[in-house]
């Protein structure tokens, strides 16, 4: 059994990285002027880990992701802004999935979740730039969560019901 946990972990893992290296290459700022806007792909990975085996799980795919995607391609800066939004948005949802299991949607935790990311994104931003300025274009990201968290939940939705539909299906 812990062979297959490492299995499907490295395969999220994996997924996470290859969305967020693909989402990379879309030209979101030509929809939405907005700099340092990302749909949060990776985050479809982080949802289905989170809603199929517990937090963790995803905290460990998460910090996979964050690690080797800084580690491989983009350096450590990125890798403090990344885990940061990632720490945040996963303890929020999972916070919010835990104590509203069934008063808060997986609409209303991926939602919750891009605007967490955007607001420990920008903590890392103001330790790492030493200023409180940077918080003035926290509104503006704030106001991109319920578009970005509700393209995440649109895909994970289907991701998860299939994930869960497999899991169950007994071995052959």
């Amino acid at each position: 059994m812990k062979s297959k946990k490492l299995a499907l972990c490295a395969l999220f893992t994996a997924l996470a990285l290859t969305l967020s290296y693909a989402e990379s290459w879309l030209p979101l700022t030509l929809l939405i002027p907005v700099p340092g806007l990302k749909l949060g792909l990776a985050n479809i990975v982080t949802l289905a880990a989170l809603y199929l085996f517990g937090f963790p799980f995803a905290a460990v795919v998460t910090f996979a992701r964050c690690f080797l995607g800084a580690f491989y391609a983009s350096g450590p800066t990125s890798f403090w802004f990344s885990i940061c939004g990632a720490a945040f948005s996963l303890a929020l949802m999972s916070g919010l999935k835990a104590l509203f299991p069934r008063s808060i949607s997986l609409w209303g935790i991926s939602i919750a979740g891009a605007a967490a990311h955007h607001i420990g994104q920008m903590c890392a931003a103001a330790v790492l730039m030493r200023t409180t300025t940077i918080f003035s274009y926290l509104p503006i990201l704030l106001l991109a969560s319920p578009f970005t968290g509700a393209i995440t939940a649109a895909v994970s939705l289907p991701v998860i019901s299939l994930c869960a539909k497999l899991r169950d299906k007994p071995s052959i």
